[in-house]
């Protein structure tokens, strides 16, 4: 059974105003002191931010448990030092972000401008694991239709510096600020993927192979596939639900690779349509359908992606499991939707703030 593993970034917040607070240097170094050697969390590219990464997991019970652990334990070390943790994808308040004091942070602040100033903005990144490169880059062909579903499910970033945006989900567009970020053309086979990254990196544009965005990519690190469209989800549940969706479309689309299936490829116009749709309307309107590229209801598409992946969900024993999460979001709502309810009953960002800080610990 594939394991899969999350990484999260959070936002630091005042637990009192809701305002941003540029403490991670301290939040990381009490996170060191209270649990040596266990590098669960990271700085990120602003003093704002945190991130953790969990351990991989082959069980979905154990993932959303080492998930809800994570964000407590976040909270708790944040709270330490006077300030807390919020699963929002973007900040509901204005903010000036404050870039980390690292070498890599200011060369992306010298090349990138303002673009690296203002991405203040919070993605969750699910790694499922792979065979080998030549599996690994089968299945990233394969999957480019579907990602888009995975932005909708856990659109969580509606404002931008105290105004609605008019996107579900703001981040995925700010991210998009980044010149390897989006989709990707097919790669066919792993010397045309490695020989892509190269030439990249070539161009002296990025700096390494880490600068290489791609909506999915292969993991530097970790024999995994890394897929990193979504927002940070307002809840543990939702962010287990969109890594167990992850690991049911990697395996589908492994197994269409075995049978000989060629990958279905509408595009990088289209996709980049499709994900722009998918950041517009979440799950409040319509999205473009992965097998026809054109629009449908939500609900409709959310359903789609459970019927396309329902023999591998149902192999790893989650399909009733995404089922429930999946009706659960359309009935109640993803992040956004249920930020923009709160804002119109308390009329208030800040109470937004602090209502998510109680949500995302939930």
């Amino acid at each position: 059974m594939r394991t899969v593993g999350v990484e999260e970034e959070l936002l630091l917040v005042d637990p009192e105003t809701g305002e941003p607070r540029a403490m991670s240097a301290a939040v990381l170094a009490r996170a060191e002191r209270e649990d040596a050697g266990q590098d669960v969390f990271e700085k990120e590219l602003h003093k704002q931010m945190v991130e953790f990464a969990t351990h991989p997991q082959s069980s979905m019970e154990s993932l959303h448990a080492e998930i809800v652990r994570c964000r407590k334990e976040a909270a708790g070390h944040a709270e330490e030092i006077g300030c807390t943790v919020a699963a929002l994808a973007t900040s509901p308040l204005p903010v000036s972000p404050a870039v980390g004091m690292n070498e890599r942070y200011r060369w992306m602040e010298q090349q990138y401008g303002i673009a690296t100033r203002e991405q203040l903005v919070m993605g969750c990144h699910v790694h499922v694991s792979v065979e080998s490169d030549e599996e690994g880059v089968a299945v990233l062909d394969r999957l480019r239709p579907w990602l888009a579903v995975l932005t909708a499910l856990s659109a969580n970033s509606p404002f931008w510096q105290g105004k609605d945006s008019g996107y579900s989900s703001y981040r995925s567009r700010v991210w998009q600020r980044w010149p390897s970020a989006g989709p990707t053309e097919l790669f066919e086979s792993p010397e045309r993927y490695h020989r892509r990254v190269a030439e990249m990196v070539a161009t002296g544009t990025i700096l390494d192979e880490g600068m290489i965005y791609f909506d999915a990519r292969l993991s530097e690190r970790y024999p995994t596939v890394e897929i990193r469209v979504s927002d940070v989800a307002l809840h543990a549940e939702t962010a287990g639900l969109v890594a167990t969706l992850t690991r049911g479309l990697v395996e589908t689309a492994a197994r269409e690779w075995r049978e000989g299936r060629e990958p279905v490829d509408p595009g990088v116009s289209l996709l980049r349509l499709s994900a722009w749709q998918a950041a517009s309307s979440g799950l409040t309107g319509e999205l473009l359908h992965p097998g026809t590229m054109r629009r449908m209801p939500a609900e409709a598409v959310v359903r789609a992606l459970l019927d396309h992946t329902a023999d591998a969900l149902s192999d790893h024993g989650d399909l009733d499991r995404a089922r429930e999460g999946c009706e659960r979001l359309l009935r109640d709502g993803n992040g956004a939707m249920i930020q923009r309810a709160l804002l119109e009953r308390t009329e208030s960002l800040r109470d937004v703030v602090t209502e998510c800080v109680r949500h995302t610990q939930a």
